[in-house]
């Protein structure tokens, strides 16, 4: 798809469009072979007032009677084909589109994910795309239409009658000067609009989320200010705009379809002086009846139009957003050795750099753990080798590769993460396991599952296997969402394992077991693991003490007793708390 920030909303639109232009075309094609059918009606009619007034015959009125009906089946015909072409062409953009935008996310930074509300995202790919679909479906071919029959309309009146001609446009013009000013702010207010509208959607994301916490202290949705007030506020924004906006929609719809008011005047005047007959007199009556519904068809699209402008520049916030850019081809390893040289790192160019200088060398095969006081940057260094986000300043590489210059596909084939709140889909048990590869085998899965220690409670689960865990795994309790987690990154047999505050959720009786479990899953992986209990880390290859983004020391456990001030700290006040259990 094509993109640029210079661009109009309606050019990038047509560009995320141009796989399906030839179903716009032939849907506006159709769209004017439906209108010339629909004119016939009114040159019908017209021409059957001169027979009758000139005197002539049934015959020639029953003629002109086959051509409108004619027109009317034929326009039937173009509009419903018109119409179905259209809807096929924009539901197959906007499928396109929605795929573009969740491909986009992969290979955004994911902090920049993390940072967007969840509510946001939604109402982006779901309602934002979906505003595209009346004007992709209908304003390109119906408008077109309903444009083009009041022109042809006019041009034979003044065919006809130029100063007729213009008394049938009088209200029209007058009509759309006054909808002209509903127009000036339509786009600022429909801004307004989608905005407030994210904060009610982000509100109420949170507030289903947080929905236990709400109950435990007796909250209700209304007594929930921040729901209830985004909600308030929502509901006002449209009363108020709507307000202002009715006496402009109320008077162009009352002058606009008052054609006659100076049509018949001026056609008597004309008439009894003598410059007009009698049957173009009545012939351009029944035309300008014409004139204004199609015109207020056209019109009722200016919504639309405005609405362009805000709808492409929030899909256009997603899709020009910055991304991890990494080759095509893929890299060559040397080993699976992870070096992190003077790595610098901060969320954004306005915001605190939280990593100083980092060196670290990872050893295949080893277990690596990374320990530190809460925020101290263990769990932003493992993000960084797993590839979520680009280094500041600095380099990370595996095999002696660059992360950077490592393809998407091919560096998420060398690792597996693990975090505390790994997310678990609205699907089985069996299937949330097989996404570490969907290849395996319903055996596979069984035995990752035994391995990891999953395999007693899935079994004590009422259908097994085939339970059903819920969205976000809400089904299952934290320890087994995580336990069915591990399982997961298990069968995905990458030679790297990381694992941040995998097993916090896990009780200590069961953290034991699934210890072991980890062990034998991944020996002979590079495994790195972040944990906050001590004892899980104590037989590591190698602890790394992390300080204010720094490397405060590292070394085995004994090395560090001995040497790092900080871990020894640590160790002794996690020994106290163990004392206190």
């Amino acid at each position: 798809m094509k993109e640029s920030k210079t661009k109009s909303p309606f050019a990038k639109l047509w560009d995320w469009a141009e796989a399906y232009h030839g179903g716009f075309y032939g849907s506006v094609l159709l769209a004017v072979l439906g209108v010339a059918c629909n004119m016939l009606a009114y040159f019908g009619v017209a021409a059957m007032i001169r027979i009758l007034l000139l005197g002539g015959g049934f015959e020639e009125c029953v003629f002109w009677c086959g051509v409108m009906l004619a027109g009317y089946i034929g326009k039937s015909l173009f509009s419903t084909w018109s119409t179905a072409m259209s809807h096929t062409a924009t539901y197959h953009t906007l499928r396109k589109l929605r795929e573009s935008l969740l491909a986009k996310l992969s290979r955004m930074p994911m902090g920049t994910i993390l940072d967007t509300p969840s509510g946001q995202l939604k109402t982006t790919i779901v309602d934002r795309v979906e505003g595209m679909e009346p004007t992709l479906a209908h304003l390109i071919p119906e408008m077109t239409s309903n444009v083009l029959v009041p022109i042809a309309i006019a041009v034979y009146i003044f065919v006809l009658d130029w100063r007729m001609g213009l008394a049938s446009l009088i209200t029209t013009v007058v009509g759309l000067i006054v909808a002209s000013q509903s127009g000036k702010t339509y786009a600022v207010r429909w801004k307004g609009a989608v905005e407030t509208g994210r904060r009610m959607a982000n509100a109420i994301v949170e507030y289903v989320g947080g929905i236990q916490v709400v109950k435990a202290f007796s909250q209700s949705a209304g007594s929930y200010k921040k729901y209830s007030g985004a909600v308030e506020d929502n509901a006002q924004y449209y009363v108020d705009w709507m307000a202002d906006n009715q006496k402009y929609m109320a008077t162009m719809q009352t002058v606009t379809p008052a054609v006659l008011l100076p049509v018949l005047p001026t056609g008597l005047m004309l008439w009894t002086a003598g410059s007009l007959s009698a049957a173009h007199f009545l012939t351009i009556v029944v035309l300008s009846l014409g004139l204004t519904g199609p015109l207020l068809a056209a019109m009722s699209f200016v919504d639309e139009l405005a609405v362009v402008g805000t709808n492409v520049g929030e899909i256009s916030g997603i899709l020009d957003a910055p991304e991890l850019v990494r080759p095509k081809n893929d890299a060559v390893f040397k080993g699976n050795r992870i070096q992190l040289k003077q790595v610098t790192f901060s969320y954004g160019p306005e915001n605190e750099e939280i990593l100083h200088g980092i060196d670290l060398d990872i050893e295949p095969g080893e277990v690596t753990a990374l320990v530190g006081p809460s925020g101290s940057g263990k769990s932003t260094i493992a993000r960084l080798i797993a590839g979520f986000w680009d280094v500041t300043g600095g380099a990370i590489t595996l095999g002696d590769c660059d992360l950077r210059e490592i393809p998407f596909d091919q560096l998420n084939r060398k690792i597996a993460y693990v975090s505390q709140d790994n997310y678990l889909f609205d699907r089985t048990v069996r299937e949330n396991i097989r996404m570490g590869r969907l290849s395996a085998t319903d055996e596979e899965v069984e035995e990752v599952a035994r391995a990891a220690g999953c395999d007693a409670f899935i079994r004590g689960l009422d259908d097994g296997y085939d339970t059903i865990c819920g969205e976000g795994g809400g089904h299952l309790s934290g320890g087994e969402k995580q336990r069915l987690s591990i399982a997961r990154a298990m069968l995905k047999d990458a030679p790297v394992v990381i694992l941040d505050e995998a097993t916090a959720s896990i009780d200590p009786e069961n953290e034991a077991m699934i210890q072991r479990s980890i062990s034998a899953l991944t020996k002979g992986k590079t495994l790195i693991v972040i944990a906050h209990r001590l004892s899980t880390v104590s037989e590591a290859d190698k602890i790394v003490v992390v300080e204010h983004g720094r490397i405060a020391g590292q070394g085995t456990q004994k090395e560090l007793l001995e040497n790092c001030p900080l871990y020894r700290q640590m160790w002794q006040a996690y020994l106290g708390t163990q004392d206190h259990i």
